[in-house]
């Protein structure tokens, strides 16, 4: 069975491995579609993911199909197409019992500190595996995971219909956050360096959106709110600028919700926070999610939209690793076709 692995970092390889097998009553093996390279795969293959050891398999948005079940397994038939949950948590720690798995503190995450799905077959329990109906089609349902995130970005920030919203940063994760904050009936406005990714963000509902090469973030967000600043302010570019501009750019009683894994250290000054009373998140992966995600895709109320724009099998997996790195202007989501060959 092949399956691609960061041997060392920017050293990718297609190498065999042992065929995966179920060997408890609730596992379910799962043959792969589809995967999604995400920002964080490509932080595994620089070798500057701080929680992934080398070397690894990547992928955690995943979707599959059913190729066999354990004995207990009662949710789920061979044949039903399937997307992954990616985390797996003790459920005694003090983050599970307050209901943040997500931040357990024995958390493992397929793709990261365990392989993960860039491989022709897996096995995960049932409860890492979500029913997926079958008219969806799979390229709407490799997109679930990251759907997920934005929707825990919102969540965190406890977006209300209404307020308003600014998401720094219009990538993939970006655009994810931009679909669930409309859904959720909240006013956005969007920014970045790219004049095709936010024509691309207007075109998907933003409101405003605003190139920062050109015009001054918070001159843009005291014209778009008239002084009172955005209710809630979501970093999805994640370095110390972004992070900083976030505090600014907040109103009074504001929340501000950061996605960054960056280590360098941030000089923020304390008064803003305590003059406005803002509260400040980290939003990390998803809490309970899923659910919710599977059944907006399944009635097409979360579609693609041309977010995915390019597509290789497997076995080039190394050209798409480069693809990424050499034409960043050109992409939006690229995905692996693993299996697909019934796609919808």
């Amino acid at each position: 069975m092949k399956a691609l692995q960061v041997v060392k970092p920017f050293e990718l390889e297609l190498v065999d491995v042992a065929e995966p097998k179920i060997e408890r009553p609730k596992d379910v093996l799962v043959q792969t579609e589809y995967v999604g390279i995400c920002g964080s795969d490509m932080h595994i293959y620089h070798g500057s993911n701080p929680l992934a050891t080398l070397p690894r398999v990547p992928g955690h948005e995943v979707v599959g199909r059913v190729a066999a079940i354990g004995e207990d397994v009662t949710t789920l038939k061979i044949g039903d197409t399937v997307v992954v949950e990616p985390i797996r948590y003790c459920g005694k720690c003090y983050a599970c019992r307050k209901g943040q798995p997500n931040v357990c503190q024995f958390l493992s995450v397929f793709g990261v500190h365990e392989d993960g799905g860039m491989r022709e077959r897996f096995v995960l329990p049932e409860n890492q595996l979500h029913y997926i109906a079958p008219d969806t089609p799979l390229k709407e349902a490799v997109l679930v995971e990251p759907y997920t995130i934005g929707a825990q970005a919102v969540f965190r920030g406890e977006l209300q219909k209404g307020e308003t919203v600014l998401i720094q940063g219009a990538g993939p994760i970006g655009i994810c956050i931009l679909k669930l904050a409309k859904l959720a009936g909240a006013s956005i406005m969007m920014t970045d360096l790219d004049e095709d990714k936010l024509a691309y963000a207007k075109k998907l509902g933003a409101d405003v959106t605003v190139n920062v090469k050109h015009t001054p973030l918070m001159d843009a967000v005291n014209e778009w709110t008239n002084f009172e600043g955005v209710n809630v302010s979501i970093d999805a570019v994640c370095i110390s600028q972004t992070f900083k501009q976030s505090i600014d750019a907040v109103s009074v009683a504001g929340r501000v919700v950061v996605l960054s894994f960056a280590e360098e250290p941030v000089g923020i000054v304390p008064l803003p926070i305590t003059q406005k009373e803002l509260s400040i998140k980290g939003s990390r992966l998803q809490t309970f999610q899923f659910k919710k995600i599977v059944e907006l895709v399944n009635q097409g109320e979360l579609q693609e939209q041309g977010l995915i724009t390019h597509s290789f099998p497997l076995s080039e997996a190394k050209e798409a690793f480069a693809f990424i790195e050499q034409h960043p202007e050109e992409v939006r989501k690229v995905i692996l076709k693993v299996g697909a060959q019934n796609d919808a």
